[in-house]
């Protein structure tokens, strides 16, 4: 049978799949690399060290396994990062990261001087500063003998695609967290690219994530024992995600509890938001979808449990609390750096509210789930009022994995949640796609009826979602008041 591998470029490190068509985990294997936040506020990665990290996860990955049936790979990645190439294809900085925030200035110009409503009618989308737009002006304001040098612009993923296999391209989904893409269109904004003072040529070819880009270059290939292994363009990490949890065609709903946090909403027809809460960006199986990006989600249960309480053991930090849903006088805003969705505001912080003197370890932690569940929240209640009706939806994500945690989901969602059979979302559905691409499944919504499974489903309790549904509405109330004083 064929196999396929799946490559998940996250922020943290990278995962690797190798799965049969149909369906089955072969092997997986992780890296790391470090993260490097040179100022308050920057988040920067060097991209030779994701292609080596690739690498040797590769070689790990493929060890005992048989070569002669691997078909093809395909990619999800972290979104929104500014990858720099120069003329000799050097690097010519350190990637700037989609949760940087040094990008506030260039954000406002953009909103505020060009506008929101040319920006949202000339890409579906407004500002935010992890976008790749504002990055480039930034580069070209503050490192302009870098921004001179810029021969190719490309996202995370794509440079792994581009040392793999020699094409400089993307695909429309991770397009669509640029700011250049009309995303309605399915084309580069001529309007963007003169704002931005970039040209067509130094952007690359766009494609569907399930088009084949190339061929993995024979060096790396004969390195790896491989052959004639076909490169699929691949998507950014939420719409990966998506495909693997079989979130595709019209009204699928998936929630990411990864680093960040996301709330995907699938449509087969272009649908934007008319307040411009949420991103509408193009579908890896060839629709759009509308999407919600909190950014701390997971990030901020490690920085509690990790970071806070010197912890390892999220088991035994949760253990217990099952009894205080919806009954825990403590809140805490997810804003750990900054808010994307539907906020918009970099300046926002995290905190506590809410304490008093019987406050326990318990109370706090459940609190640190609750907020960000809530965040996630106030990204569906935007989705509601451009007319979305969700009645279920999927799961994934490290946080996925906590047990106390997906009853929190459900009852503050107040629907259903399934828990696809598959953990791994990025990497799984980078593995459809390359099936896709290489012919073994018709279209991505195929790959999806035939491989993706439900393992689990989770019910909201009525009694506990209505003591949810009042915290919620006293916790919509705290960023507003908060605001002025972060």
């Amino acid at each position: 049978m064929n196999t396929y591998i799946g490559i998940d470029l996250g922020t943290s490190g990278v995962k690797l799949l190798l799965v049969a068509a149909d369906g089955r985990i072969l092997a997986e294997n992780a890296q790391t690399y470090p993260v490097s936040y040179p100022q308050s506020g920057w988040s920067e990665q060097d991209p030779e060290d994701w292609y080596a990290a690739v690498l040797q996860g590769l070689k790990e990955l493929l060890a005992g396994q048989d070569k002669s049936l691997v078909r093809g790979i395909s990619f999800g990645g972290q979104m929104h990062g500014l990858v720099a190439l120069d003329s000799r294809d050097s690097v010519i900085r350190p990637a700037i990261l989609w949760n940087d925030g040094r990008t506030a200035e260039e954000t406002k110009y953009l909103n505020e001087t060009v506008g929101r409503e040319k920006l949202s009618a000339w890409t579906g989308n407004i500002a935010f500063a992890g976008f790749t737009a504002p990055k480039l002006l930034w580069l070209k304001e503050h490192e302009p003998e870098n921004f001179a040098r810029i021969a190719k612009v490309m996202l995370p993923k794509d440079y792994l695609a581009y040392r793999l296999s020699g094409a400089f391209c993307t695909d429309f989904s991770d397009a669509s967290g640029m700011l250049l893409l009309d995303v309605a269109h399915r084309t580069w904004s001529p309007e963007m690219l003169r704002v931005t003072g970039m040209s067509g040529a130094q952007l690359p070819r766009l494609h569907e994530s399930y088009e084949v880009v190339g061929m993995l270059k024979p060096a790396i290939a004969d390195m790896l024992g491989l052959k004639n292994v076909k490169v699929i363009a691949g998507a950014g990490d939420n719409a990966a995600a998506a495909v693997g949890t079989g979130v595709v065609g019209e009204g699928g709903c998936n929630i990411s509890l990864g680093t960040s946090g996301t709330l995907f909403v699938s449509s087969a027809e272009y649908r934007g938001d008319r307040a411009n809460a949420l991103h509408a960006f193009c579908h890896a199986d060839g629709g759009w979808h509308l999407m919600g990006c909190i950014l701390s989600a997971a990030s901020c249960n490690s920085w509690w449990v990790n970071g806070i309480l010197q912890s390892d053991n999220y088991k035994r930090e949760e253990a217990g609390l099952e009894a205080f849903l919806g009954k825990n006088d403590v809140y805490f805003l997810p804003y750990l750096m900054g808010e994307r969705s539907p906020h918009n505001d970099v300046s926002a912080r995290g905190a506590f509210i809410g304490m008093r003197p019987d406050t326990a370890r318990g109370h706090m932690t459940l609190a640190v789930l609750e907020g960000v569940t809530f965040a996630l929240r106030d990204c569906l209640e935007a989705a509601k009022r451009n007319g979305v009706q969700i009645t279920r939806t999927k799961l994934c994500g490290g946080g996925a994995k906590s047990p106390l945690w997906r009853m929190i989901v459900a009852n503050v969602m107040n629907v259903p949640v399934e828990l696809p059979q598959t953990e791994q979302g990025p990497s799984y559905g980078a593995a459809m796609l390359a099936m896709v691409g290489c012919g073994e499944y018709a279209s991505v919504q195929e790959a999806a009826s035939a491989i993706v499974r439900i393992r689990e489903t989770i019910l909201p309790d009525p009694r506990v979602a209505a003591r949810y549904e009042e915290r919620y509405r006293h916790f919509t109330g705290l960023y507003p008041a908060l605001k002025g004083l972060f």
